[in-house]
């Protein structure tokens, strides 16, 4: 059976963006075994000086801005993800729903692309330090994602997209007991919310699996496994494998991929990279690899 994933997120999440090995990992894993439904949590509809956020402590000192570079470097240091927080002394973003609204559009082509450009929008953002905050910046990165792109502008324009974000707004507001009693409730802008990632695996007879937060990789093939889903693969990938998979990768997501110890993944990545097999593009906190 296939095993449907209710992943409550936001592009801009940092810890989101640090499960990106386990989720790609499950991806690899199960293959079509687990959809993911891409539900956006919105972060923030307004950055600026009454901006607060309980994650991270954003908002407690003097700049919302100075507290999301900590944030995201703590998170980085945590996860091994490689993020770039001078985006918030270059570029600031003013707000995450317009990204938000953005992956509701890409869905409405598909699930793999959805993820594509969320993932593409990611990448901007914590990679690159784009300011991918506006309708134009946004189109911008369609074509990249494999979308099409006019299809994309038309949609992202609609009064759809931002019926379908309300709704994803409502149930990443919507609070639990089990969900309270795990602590797993943040207070954003002055209202509270899931914790961000929190991933909802249904399985069949209507039984639900939560994980709240930045979970080990063990703890998602659980809940997929006790909801249904069954492996389709037992071989892990090599690090060639996991680029050819994934079309980008960061050095993290290839150690989680492969299973091996993070010296042996990336002399493997940079002996590859001088046989011209692979490119690496440099972050502040680590790289990204693509075949070259």
């Amino acid at each position: 059976m296939t095993v449907q994933i209710r992943f409550i997120t936001d592009p801009v999440c940092s810890w989101s963006w640090g499960v990106e090995p386990q989720v790609r990992s499950l991806m690899w894993e199960f293959g079509e075994g687990v959809r993911f439904h891409w539900v956006m949590g919105g972060l923030a509809r307004s950055y600026g000086p009454r901006y607060r956020d309980e994650e991270g402590s954003i908002g407690s000192g003097p700049s919302c801005f100075a507290d999301l570079m900590s944030h995201w470097l703590e998170v980085a240091v945590a996860t091994g993800m490689p993020a770039d927080p001078r985006l918030w002394t270059q570029a600031p973003l003013g707000s995450t729903y317009p990204a938000c609204m953005a992956v509701k559009a890409a869905a409405e082509q598909g699930g793999d692309l959805a993820y594509a450009y969320l993932r593409r929008v990611r990448e901007g953002i914590f990679a690159e330090r784009r300011k991918l905050d506006h309708a134009e910046a946004l189109v911008g990165e369609a074509g990249t994602a494999g979308l099409d792109v006019e299809r994309f502008r038309i949609d992202l324009g609609s009064h759809a997209i931002v019926e379908a974000f309300g709704a994803d707004l409502e149930e990443a507001r919507t609070i639990t007991d089990e969900a309270r009693a795990a602590g797993a409730v943040r207070k954003t802008e002055g209202k509270e919310r899931l914790v961000f990632p929190t991933a909802f695996f249904a399985g069949a007879g209507g039984t639900r699996t939560a994980l709240y937060g930045s979970q080990p990789y063990a703890a998602y093939r659980e809940a997929a496994i006790a909801a249904g889903a069954e492996p389709v693969r037992e071989a892990r990938p090599s690090a060639m494998e996991a680029v050819e998979r994934f079309g980008r990768v960061a050095t993290r997501e290839v150690e989680e991929l492969t299973g091996q110890p993070a010296p042996v993944v990336r002399a493997e990545l940079w002996s590859l990279a001088r046989e011209w097999k692979l490119r690496a593009t440099p972050t502040l906190t680590g790289e990204l690899w693509e075949t070259a």
